[in-house]
Formats: C-alpha cells, structure tokens, sequence
C-alpha cells in the first residue's frame, strides 16, 4: 500500500502498474467496501496504471470524524482528490458509493481535476436505501450483513470464496462506517444535475442487480450528455468481482473510444 497525507489524514491506495501508457485510471469503492474489490481490476494494468484507494474508516485508511451525509461525501472526494493527484489518475471509476463521491466531485468540485472519463458501476442519481436496512445496520449488523448477500443483492450466483470475503470486508468496516455509508447514500440525489456533467461516461451494470438495478444505469445515460451504458450478464452489484472478465472488457472499450476522441 501506499500513502497520501491531506486534511491532516492519510489516505491508502493499491497501485497496479505493468508499464502500461494509458492515462492512469483511480477506482472507488462502495460502502462498506475496500480497494479489495477491485482487485481483478489490475489486469488493466498492462495498458494504463490502475489505481484504487480505500476511503476514510476503510482498508487501511484511518477514519475521518464526519457525519453521514454530505459531511462524509465530502470527506470522501478529499480521499479521491488527493490519491488522483498524487498519482495523475485521468479517469475515475466509482462503484455504488463510490459513484456518488465521483459525481459529487465532477459536480461540486470541478475546479479539483479535470478528469478525461467517469465510469459509473453499480450507482446512480440517488441512492434511496430500505429503512429496514438503515435499521438494521443501526441494531443488528449481523441481520444487515444477511440481508446484503442475500439474492441478485451483492451477487447473483457467486461462489462460496466470494461471500465470504464480501461478509469478511463489510466485518472489517464495522457497522459505524457502514451505517455512515449507507446513510450518505440515501441522503444523495443529483438527479436534476446530470446534465452538468462533461466528460464522457461509462455506467456499468449487472444485469441482475437489484440494490441498483438496470434503469438506473440507462437513466444515467439518458442524462448525462455524453454518455452510454451496459450490462454485465450473470452478475449483479458487485459485477467486477462475480464477472471480472466481463467487466474489464467493457472498461477496456469505453477507455479504448475516449482514448480516440
């Protein structure tokens, strides 16, 4: 792991680099999450540097004292500002969360960096969360945890290594940071701002994801002036690591058209 200091914190960050000389790509995970979850993502690192962080309170970041909302959301861009920097990254990546703070970024903090391409996976516009996940990751963690794995939520078809390393990650992160994650989704919503967004856009779905399902993705296309949207079969929220191979070629084509525009 590596470091960036800022806002009088460090953020972590995994770096992949195979010699590639692509423009620098920065993934963002979601709540709850790690740079972990992209870790089938370094195989893009033969044509560009890979970068993923992981975000205040997750992985190896040390916690940001912040409140759920746009207090955190902020935090967060902080986290993703200062590790784009640090490493040129020139595209940006967000999964669920992860999206959030990369549109809240591109919205709110333009002047920050001027980023060639957004990929979107697994996110939306606004992120409305069930109550009785709210609840329960307030009361009964365990309950939360269930609920999360449970059918074409997280994953469609996953294999027994997968949940396991999922229960573990969302463990690790602890029901706080959790509840502080799921909370700044549900609080979210630029749905009436889409069209403020310039650089072209990528939003990646499983076809089976019904924490953020499909029309939330083809909403996001139909918005945001230049953009286009697809679907990872066999999978659903958390498509880069139920369908890696799937998923990278469709980040592979979208970084392969921006590189030619």
């Amino acid at each position: 792991m590596e470091t960036v200091t800022h806002h009088g914190r460090t953020t972590a960050y995994r770096r992949h680099d195979r010699g590639g000389d692509g423009e620098p790509i920065l993934f963002v995970h979601g709540s709850g999450g790690s740079s972990g979850v992209w870790k089938s993502q370094a195989r893009l690192a033969d044509e560009r540097p890979v970068i993923a962080l992981d975000l205040s309170g997750h992985g190896e970041s040390p916690d940001v004292d912040a409140a759920p909302g746009y207090e955190a959301l902020s935090a967060y861009v902080d986290d993703v500002v200062a590790v784009a920097r640090a490493t040129d990254a020139g595209v940006l990546c967000g999964s669920s969360l992860g999206g959030a703070v990369v549109l809240t970024l591109l919205l709110d903090r333009a002047s920050a960096l001027d980023p060639s391409g957004l990929i979107l996976a697994g996110t939306g516009a606004k992120l409305a969360v069930l109550d009785d996940l709210l609840r329960w990751l307030r009361t009964d963690f365990e309950r939360a945890v269930e609920f999360l794995h449970g059918p074409d939520r997280l994953f469609h078809d996953p294999d027994e290594r997968l949940v396991a390393v999922s229960r573990e990650t969302l463990h690790d992160a602890g029901p706080t940071v959790t509840h502080r994650d799921f909370r700044t989704c549900h609080e979210f919503d630029v749905r009436d701002r889409l069209d403020e967004v310039s650089v072209p856009t990528l939003a990646v779905v499983g076809e089976h994801d019904a924490l953020t399902p499909p029309w939330y993705h083809e909403s996001l296309a139909e918005s945001i002036p230049d953009a286009e949207w697809t679907t990872i079969p066999d999978a659903a929220h958390l498509a880069m690591l139920e369908r890696p191979a799937a998923f990278n070629d469709a980040v592979a084509s979208f970084l392969e058209r921006i590189a030619t525009t």
